[in-house]
């Protein structure tokens, strides 16, 4: 099956010292495919993420690689281009559903911004934008048409922007973060309707969190990221039941579980490092408990099976 979305070897740095921030990553999302991105903060996730619609911010810049939709480079699209693509093929919802909305600007006006900016041919905007606006949940669309974004509480206005990224029925949703500002249960009633959403529509998809946990039910496949690398990927199944990389271990480690005695919960010791201070070793060796000589004096390269990878010398559940 040919790729929707392939990065090859990207690495984004700072324009003016060239620290790097995400280091050679490479991934692939189908057609119709739902996958994970999942770290802690700072690993490059967010980054990668607006590197596919050149939404990087000023002081950043795309040092190398390749980022192909549908078979033509991106990073070699005129700006006209991409801001063709942007919310009609690829669409994003971002983080923090509080900020992402005009204060100044009725829910109406901004949704119809969007079907204009794409001069999109449909007879009857209102009507579009109120079934968009049904569809992810809003009791009374008419409503929510002519109120300003401050009339809402978080859960709805994350409503708003899901219906907003849907609104030209994109063949790939981004979604960052898209229910860290909310509380757990519109968090689940979020989730829940993303995946709906994107069944319907048989929509890929690219879900960025730092919460294992959120994605356990969401996607098909993982891809987990350590200080601005790749360090696993994997399907569900593989990363939750057998994950090989010591990193991956650890997330799913420190995850409440039902049922489970109360008891303090697993944490990874240390902090990340900074991913230019990573020169050619293992960036988890100072934290890993099953780190070696070895890993404090070369870097693992992500060595990869039929639906997995790991970048590691001593993957766990691999007999050495």
């Amino acid at each position: 099956m040919t790729n929707l979305l392939e990065i090859k070897n990207l690495s984004v740095v700072i324009s003016e010292d060239k620290r790097v921030l995400v280091n050679d990553v490479s991934f692939e999302i189908k057609p119709g495919e739902a996958v994970g991105v999942v770290g802690e903060s700072g690993s490059g996730k967010t980054l990668s993420a607006l590197s596919i619609l050149g939404l990087l911010a000023r002081g950043l810049k795309i040092e190398s690689g390749e980022i192909r939709f549908k078979g033509a480079d991106l990073l070699k699209s005129s700006a006209e281009d991409l801001r063709s693509i942007r919310g009609k093929e690829i669409a994003m919802i971002y983080q923090d559903p509080m900020t992402a909305l005009n204060p100044v600007m009725k829910i109406g006006e901004q949704l119809q911004e969007v079907l204009d900016s794409h001069q999109h041919q449909i007879t009857d905007q209102k009507t579009h934008i109120l079934n968009g606006l049904a569809a992810v949940g809003i009791a009374d669309p008419n409503r929510a048409f002519d109120s300003y974004p401050h009339e809402f509480s978080g859960g709805m206005r994350q409503r708003v922007m899901i219906a907003m990224s849907l609104l030209l029925s994109p063949e790939l949703l981004i979604a960052d973060e898209p229910t860290t500002a909310l509380d757990v249960t519109i968090q689940r009633q979020i989730l829940a309707l993303v995946a709906k959403e994107r069944k319907r529509r048989n929509m890929s998809m690219l879900w960025i969190t730092h919460d294992l946990g959120v994605v356990a039910n969401l996607v098909d496949r993982v891809i987990v990221m350590y200080a601005g690398r790749v360090v696993e990927t994997g399907t569900v199944d593989e990363i939750f039941k057998a994950p090989k990389h010591p990193y991956t271990a650890g997330l799913l480690a420190s995850l409440p579980a039902a049922g489970r005695d109360r008891e303090r919960l697993e944490s990874i010791p240390g902090v990340p490092p900074k991913p230019w201070q990573v020169l050619n070793t293992c960036a988890f060796a100072p934290r890993c408990k099953e780190a070696r000589d070895i890993c404090s004096s070369h870097r693992p390269e992500l060595t990869s099976n039929e639906s997995s990878s790991v970048a590691c010398f001593f993957p766990l559940g691999v007999k050495q």
